[in-house]
């Protein structure tokens, strides 16, 4: 049995999860192609005129899949953190009633509900639905999903330790063609959504561009767990959304280490909660004189524009470090 998984929205920080948890109950794993203008085009084609670009893309990716697999994947993600008063975006909520509303003829949806406040019991009633559908035994999928999170903590120590989600994918695939460290002085905090910033497509290749440019990146990914609570004691309040809390208190813990040159926010024209994120962040840089800029993106942004502003950026600050 093959499962599609879209390669976008949780696919940066989950794949791992999701990717050990089927293959320990036997199905095969088939993601769809890497973005491209076609399967943005299909995704704008597909879903409604104000989504965001995050969600257009799905939609694309989605369509991709739809002649590869028997199942496609499209979890409703609620809660996956050890904070009870966090959640996802809504629209990842209703991804799958999205899915079927707009797009015809597709493969099953496997929209397995994901929230770990919820007490065993009903977690376990969930299993039992996939369980079915994938003609396994509950307490199979249980003991699968248990060992997937094992495979996810190993990812997620990697992305600690200063890799890429494509590097430690590569790690956990057994691929070692990995980059080499890099020691350049200029370090920049890249801080946005992870099926932003490692779309190279919709991100224009941003971390390319500055990495090409000599440029040290530090992203939310990086940052240790810990580190990040620690980040949140400085926020009178905390936002309602599990990722725009990663890139929130990331963007606290990089400013707070006194190392910083300066902050690019790489956001989606039309995401409600970033408009709060980036104010936040702006504010945070200002406070302790660090460089700030935002960089919005949707399916007109030009990799020429992107440049442009990325070199600029760049310029000033290496010309402001060489006043000091």
């Amino acid at each position: 049995m093959k499962i599609g998984i879209p390669r976008t929205l949780t696919y940066y920080a989950y794949y791992p999860l999701w990717e050990s948890f089927f293959k320990e109950l036997g199905c095969d794993i088939v993601v769809s192609d890497k973005t491209s203008k076609v399967i943005l085009d299909d995704g704008v084609q597909y879903a409604v005129n104000d989504a965001c670009i995050p969600i257009k893309l799905f939609h694309g990716h989605v369509h991709n899949l739809k002649n590869k697999a028997d199942y496609i994947f499209v979890p409703r993600l609620m809660n996956y953190t050890e904070e009870k008063t966090v959640t996802y975006c809504p629209k990842f909520l209703g991804l799958a009633d999205m899915i079927r509303a707009s797009m015809d003829a597709l493969p099953p949806l496997l929209d397995i509900k994901i929230d770990m406040r919820e007490k065993r019991k009903y977690r376990r009633e969930e299993f039992e639905r996939v369980a079915a559908l994938l003609k396994t035994s509950p307490r199979k999928a249980m003991l699968a999903f248990q060992k997937a999170r094992l495979h996810l903590s190993r990812y997620n120590t990697m992305l600690s330790g200063k890799l890429s989600p494509d590097e430690a994918l590569k790690l956990l695939l057994d691929i070692h063609d990995l980059p080499a460290a890099s020691s350049d002085p200029l370090s920049l905090a890249v801080v946005g959504y992870p099926y932003l910033l490692y779309d190279e497509f919709i991100s224009a290749g941003l971390i390319k561009k500055l990495l090409d440019m000599g440029v040290r990146v530090l992203t939310p990914e990086m940052v240790p767990p810990r580190e990040l609570n620690k980040a949140a004691k400085a926020l009178p309040k905390d936002l309602f959304w599990t990722f725009s809390n990663q890139v929130v208190r990331s963007s606290i813990y990089y400013l707070q280490s006194g190392s910083l040159d300066g902050i690019i926010h790489v956001t989606a024209f039309g995401c409600g909660p970033d408009s709060m994120v980036d104010k936040l962040i702006e504010l945070e840089a200002k406070q302790r004189a660090v460089p700030f800029i935002c960089v919005s993106l949707d399916e007109h942004t030009g990799e020429a524009g992107v440049l442009t502003r990325l070199e600029a950026f760049v310029d000033m600050l290496e010309f402001r470090r060489d006043r000091k």
